[in-house]
This record gives structure tokens, sequence and C-alpha cells, in this order.
């Protein structure tokens, strides 16, 4: 091993291999077939691909872009019949045949929609729109010749619309202001009856579960048409219940304290899904961020756990084959870039991959690929070319914050099977947006750039996150600004105790809610940081309020409280009022074309450390909104950011 200084290792990944790799965003079969589709994200473009069983992967949408707009997005599309139907140019529905002919819209050209699905006889698209802000379900025939029909609206927003397969019936999640999806929404069942002319209509509405102290999760009805299954937090951890429609009774099917669902920040989201025959429930849990597969047999209450998956450390939408015992899902490892994998899951499930464990590390596994365990690779989002000796391993840790609760993260150490250095590394602390959020021991790109270069990384999960339960959630209620900040300072403390972090040396990251929380944590911690680095931080949460996006415009009630009457905690916790507290280094980044932190709000922060003459860097990306899309953004991002901690962290 050749020594050198922490911080200046030859790292194992370029900026302009991150650049380079593909992001998969959601996986689905064909309802009439083993075709499978999915979504990739190539540079600013999004695609839609195909493969159908022995054949070779097909382009089916390189000359659009497939993106929703509702929200965040997601929700992108939806595959039945031999067709796929998806979000394209100005926001319209699109019809395309998977064998052959071009795409066609079947929606005018207003609105927003997302969330498309196809009712089991291929007549019906119902789909969540949005316009002139105004939020519901529409349907549209599926050929596209009749003008879309309004179904339900009169709810701020609704999501996750899922038809009975007789077409009998409709379910959907609906909340209003100021409630967001991960506080209170409700499950809404809706009977459907047809015209004259055939056009599904409501004959009658209710809400099943769910009210603004309950967040309910993505309703799915069995194949035989005999449940409604749906994931609530009720009991504290989000679980997964089914609802007899013939006995009206509703039943738990899990009680780990393991999160069973994700904050509904997009549209799309699924956790678990159902087997053709409808005996079985496959559903993925998420302990302490590490995701794992399990199988539910509802006739005898029996779980298992798909061993064969236990290699993969972070898992999402997965998507049960309409016609055999078969999942589809995205998969990543800490060592393992994200890839779009099957897996059989029926009685005779081949033996698992073999595993090596570290006590030392919970939740840590390695995976040793084996043909035997059945596990086949369709897509893989890099090259993976980069040895595993090379990547650092995610490790679950905890620490006792400032007033002594248990704070969670993610820890990893510097990593090369080249270099190493002598006393202890460079320290930085990544803050996830959200704040809502959580960051879990998937493949972290951003984290691997810097490992291998010789810094260690803490990624903190401070209370307010998800993925620990409901009240773990809650705590940043009112205290945005204050858990966080606090929780990553005693996160970094406690790795430097542990000798595994330079007290000299410690940067904080983040972006959006995350870059908000770099400039408080600098604001109130002056000195503690020797560099803070933030990408469309929020810095004034008076604008947040005002400006912001209709999904997150009531958002601050909840973190910060509701206006005027927190006016003074919306001062407080805006660093644009106390910039001038802001002394120690600062890299900015900001996209000309954000509409949730627009670019006045890094513009101000800037303005005032020129004005001081405190160290900083600031860079603006034309085109780009709230996150980077274009390679040669991304590229440039990682360059200057290491070039700035050369400068103010490694030399200083």
């Amino acid at each position: 091993m050749e020594k050198r200084q922490y911080g200046l290792w030859p790292g194992s990944i370029s900026p302009a291999q991150i650049a380079a790799g593909l992001r998969l965003t959601d996986v689905q079969w064909d309802t009439a077939s083993d075709t499978l589709v999915w979504l990739e994200g190539r540079g600013a473009q999004s695609v839609l691909v195909m493969q159908q069983p022995g054949d070779a992967p097909r382009d089916l949408t390189s000359d659009m872009n497939v993106r929703a707009r509702v929200g965040y997005g997601g929700g992108d599309f939806t595959v039945a019949h031999g067709h796929v139907y998806f979000v394209g140019p100005e926001g319209r529905l699109y019809r395309q045949e998977l064998s052959t002919g071009q795409a066609r819209p079947i929606t005018p050209a207003f609105g927003g929609a997302a969330a498309p699905r196809v009712s089991a006889d291929g007549k019906w698209v119902v789909y969540v729109h949005t316009y002139e802000g105004q939020d519901g379900l529409a349907v549209v025939d599926c050929q596209g010749e009749m003008w879309p029909a309004k179904l339900a609206f009169g709810t701020d927003f609704v999501m996750q619309p899922a038809w009975h397969p007789q077409g009998t019936a409709l379910a959907y999640i609906a909340w209003n202001h100021p409630q967001m999806p991960w506080d209170g929404t409700e499950l809404r069942l809706i009977q459907i009856e047809y015209n004259d002319s055939g056009v599904p209509g409501i004959a009658e509405s209710k809400t099943l579960v769910g009210d603004a102290n309950t967040a309910i999760f993505q309703p799915e009805f069995s194949p035989d048409g005999r449940y409604l299954s749906y994931v609530s937090d009720a009991s504290g951890w989000g679980q997964l219940y089914v609802y007899d429609l013939e006995s009206h009774t509703h039943r738990a099917i899990t009680s780990a304290e393991a999160e069973h669902k994700e904050p509904g920040w997009v549209q799309g989201i699924r956790s678990y899904g159902w087997s053709h025959d409808s005996q079985h429930i496959l559903f993925l849990r998420n302990e302490q961020g590490f995701y794992s597969l399990h199988r539910h047999q509802l006739n005898n209450d029996r779980t298992e756990r798909i061993e064969a998956l236990d290699a993969y450390t972070s898992m999402g939408q997965i998507a049960v084959s309409p016609t055999s015992d078969t999942v589809a899902l995205i998969a990543s490892a800490s060592r393992i870039p994200a890839r779009i994998i099957t897996c059989p899951t029926g009685d005779s499930m081949p033996l698992p991959q073999t595993l090596s464990a570290d006590p030392d590390a919970p939740g840590l596994q390695v995976m040793v690929d084996e043909p035997s365990a059945g596990v086949r690779i369709i897509r893989r989002s890099t090259t993976e070319t980069i040895p595993a000796s090379q990547l650092a391993e995610a490790q679950a840790i905890t620490w006792a914050g400032s007033d002594g609760e248990t704070v969670y993260g993610l820890y990893y150490p510097p990593t090369s099977d080249q270099y190493e250095s002598s006393g202890q590394p460079p320290l930085i602390v990544m803050i996830h947006g959200g704040p809502t959020s959580q960051v879990t021991a998937g493949y972290n790109g951003r984290a691997q750039f810097f490992t291998s270069r010789g810094f260690a990384i803490l990624d903190v999960n401070y209370r307010g996150s998800t993925g620990y339960g409901r009240d773990y959630m809650l705590k940043l209620r009112h205290q945005w600004g204050h858990y966080d900040v606090e929780d990553a300072a005693s996160g970094a403390q406690h790795l430097v105790e542990q000798g595994l972090a330079d007290h000299h040396k410690l940067v904080i990251m983040g972006s959006s809610a995350g870059g908000f929380t770099v400039y408080q944590s600098m604001i109130n911690k002056p000195g503690f940081y020797k560099a803070g680095i933030s990408s469309y931080g929020v810095a004034n949460q008076f604008d947040l309020a005002m400006d912001t996006h209709k999904f997150e415009a009531r958002y601050t009630d909840s973190l910060l409280g509701p206006l005027p009457d927190a006016a003074e905690n919306y001062r407080a916790q805006s660093p644009v009022f106390h910039a001038d507290k802001l002394v120690d280094p600062l890299l900015i980044f900001q996209g000309t074309d954000d509409q949730v932190v627009p670019k006045k709000q890094s513009d101000d922060i800037v303005a005032s450390l020129r004005r001081r003459g405190v160290p900083h860097q600031y860079y603006v990306y034309d085109g780009e909104g709230h996150g980077w899309r274009k390679p040669e953004t991304i590229d440039d991002f990682y360059t200057r950011i290491y070039k700035f901690l050369q400068q103010y962290v490694v030399f200083a």
C-alpha cells in the first residue's frame, strides 16, 4: 500500500463516470406477457426501454422525453395489453404498441398528467390530472377518441389510483393542505357506474381508512378482486394491511418495527405487489436504511424472507409478474450500482446467493454473484468496472444527540486497495433533502467519489427523517433548523471521538433542505466546520412558503408553524436574515430554472458573502432546475467540489 495524504488519493470514480451513469427510475411488466418495460434517464432525457424474453432491449421513445410533471413527478408510465401509456411532451398521455408503431397522444395538451392505470378490460385509463391549481382523477378511453372526463376531484391532492379487476371500483389516495402525504391521507374507494355512452362515473365514494394524523399509502386490489391492500402508519410504523371487500374487515399482515412504505414525494411509488394468483403479497421492508424482500402467504399468514436478494441492501419499484412467480425491481448495495433485476419468488425458489457478513457493521452484507441463485440482471446503471475493493461499505451507526436521544446515520470509511494514510481523515457530513426523507444503504456514487479520494462520509438521518417510525419523523415538527443542525454536529463529534475523523477538517454538504441545514449549521456553529457546500439551499423561509410550487406550499406549516403566527420562527430559521454570521468558506451551486428554490435565494446569500469578503465560490448552471440532469453539469459539479475541498480543507 502506498502512503498518501487523506483527501489526495487518486479516486477510482471520476466526475465523468458519475455523469455517464443511467438513472433507473421505474420498471413494470406488461399485463398480458412477460415483457418488461423500464424508464431510464440519460442525461436530460428519460427514455422508455422494453425487453421481451430471449430478446435484446429496445428503446421505445428515444425521440421524445418521458416525464410526468405533477409535483415532483413520478408515475411516468404504465404497461397493459401490449401497449405502454406514458406522459410525454406538453403533459399529454401517449399510447404506443410494444411491438411496432409510433406513439400517439390520447389526451389534449393542457395541464399535467401522472400515474396512468389501465382497466383490466383494456378500455379505460385513469390518471392524476392537474390544471390551474386543481388536482384530481380523470379518465379517458384507451384509444383517445373521447374527451377526458373528470372523475374524482374536490381534494387538494390525489395519487396512486388503482382499478378493481372487474372495473366496478377504483381506489386512490387523497389529502388536503396543510397535510403532506406522509402526515395524513385518506384511502378513498369509488364504486363505478357507466353511463349510456359507456363512460365510467362515480356511483358512490367513501373513505375507507385514514385521516389527518394517519398516512395511507399505495392501494392495490388483489387480482381476484377479493381484497384491497394498503400501507398505514396508524401503529407508528408503516404496516401492510388487507381489507376484505366481502366481510368489510381490515387485517394487518406485517407487525415488525420497520417501514413498509416510502414518503410520497412523487407519484407512482410501489413498495409491494400481489402475486398473479392472489395467494401472496411480495413486499419490501426497510430496517435502518437496509432493505429486504419478503413474501406473505394469505391462507396461513406465513411470511418468509426472499434470501436470494439479501445481497442487495436497497430495493424499490417492485413489480410482480402477472403470469409467473417472478418479481422485477430496482436494486443496489453499497458496492453494487443500481440494476434492474428479476427474481423467482415461488415455492421452488432457488438457493440464495453466497453471503459474507461483517458482525461489526449492522446490515452489512457482501454479494457473490451465482447463476444458481436465479437472479437475472436485466439492466445496469453503470459499467461496473470498479473493483469492490475500491468501494466503501455503508455501515448503519447510531449516536446520542445533543439531548441524549438516539440519532441514526450511515458511515462510509475512506476506501482504497492501493493507498493508505496516517492519522484521521477529513469528514464530509452529508445532509439529505426533503427534509422528510431518508438516506438508505443503496449505491451512493457521491459518497464513493469522496471515499475513494480519502474522505470519510457521514450520511445523517437526523430526527425528522423517515424510516425509523412515525414518532421519529414527527420530531422535526416546528423544529426545522434545530434537530437537523444538532444531529449533524453530534454525529460528526461522535466520529471524531471514535478516532474516525479529523476534528480540524469537518465539512458539511447538502442540497435543497440539506443546503438550508448547511447554512444554519455554519451560522449557529461558526468554526465547527472547516467549509460548507450548499446546492440550491433554502435561504428564505418566507419566500419558500410564498413562492414554491403547490405540492410544498404548506409544507412549512408543519416544519416551522403556520403563518403569520410563526413569523418569528420563520425569521429565526431563514439564513438570509443571519447571513452576516457566515464566516467560514462556502461553495454554492444553483440552477437558473429552479422553481422550488428560486435563484434569488442563493443570490442573496452570495451578496452577503461578497460584501463582507468571506471566502466563497458561486456557480450557476443554465437550464438546470432543482437538481442536475445534464452530464456536463454533473461533471463540472464534482470537479469544482474537489478543487474547493483541496483548497479550503485538505491544504488548509
